[in-house]
């Protein structure tokens, strides 16, 4: 079931992301996604290997099965020539690509299909994209941070400005990280957000502590995709 946010989850993460912000000079950035790619070549991948089986699949058929159905669709007495059976070929072929490819339509399937290293790399791509035009290089400091969800790959991400990334190791956002991951599980989206954020928080005190010359240049609120 795909999880959602609710008035109280935005209210509560935006309350959460102003009240970090006040102990430190960074910006948090909160995006949650739906997913972060189509994974339209996935499903393409997997068709194309479907296709790809069918004559590896009929090397393995006993000749006397394909005598019986040459003899079903031709006649007993019938030859199988080269034309018919390129034909035969062919339309198992299309047939085996297209299956797949309308079965892999359906996004619960090829979300199930596809490998959790393919998940891993688009959700990191997709967080990078957004903070490059969302966050980076948009305080005065730079010191953005974007808290990223993919709620569909079940996968976050934290990235960084260079002020930011060059005093914090990226293992220190393990705790975050953590924060959200359990109450996503157990289906409090929200509370995952809001525990990660104040986690973020405590580190940019520690690193970027306040020095009242930062105005509040990102949004607080939750930016849903």
């Amino acid at each position: 079931m795909m999880l959602r946010f609710n008035e109280a989850d935005h209210a509560a993460i935006s309350a959460a992301v102003a009240k970090a912000e006040k102990a430190t000079d960074g910006e948090i950035v909160t995006i949650v996604a739906d997913r972060s790619d189509a994974y339209h070549d996935v499903g393409l991948h997997y068709a194309v290997l479907a296709m790809l089986l069918v004559p590896a699949v009929l090397a393995f058929v006993p000749e006397s099965m394909i005598d019986w159905w040459t003899g079903l669709l031709l006649g007993w007495n019938a030859e199988l020539t080269q034309g018919p059976l390129m034909l035969f070929l062919f339309v198992k072929l299309a047939a085996a690509f297209l299956v797949v490819r309308f079965a892999l339509a359906y996004m619960p399937l090829r979300m199930a299909l596809t490998p959790a290293s393919t998940k891993s790399r688009r959700v990191r791509r997709r967080a990078l994209a957004l903070f490059r035009v969302g966050a980076e290089r948009r305080t005065t400091g730079r010191t953005g941070i974007l808290l990223y969800v993919s709620l569909a790959e079940h996968r976050a991400e934290i990235v960084a400005d260079e002020a930011i990334h060059s005093r914090v190791e990226p293992e220190v956002w393990g705790d975050a990280m953590a924060a959200l991951i359990e109450k996503v599980k157990a289906g409090r989206p929200g509370e995952g957000m809001v525990g990660a954020v104040e986690r973020i928080g405590e580190v940019l005190a520690k690193c970027l502590p306040p020095t009242g010359e930062n105005p509040n240049e990102l949004p607080d609120r939750l930016i849903e995709l």
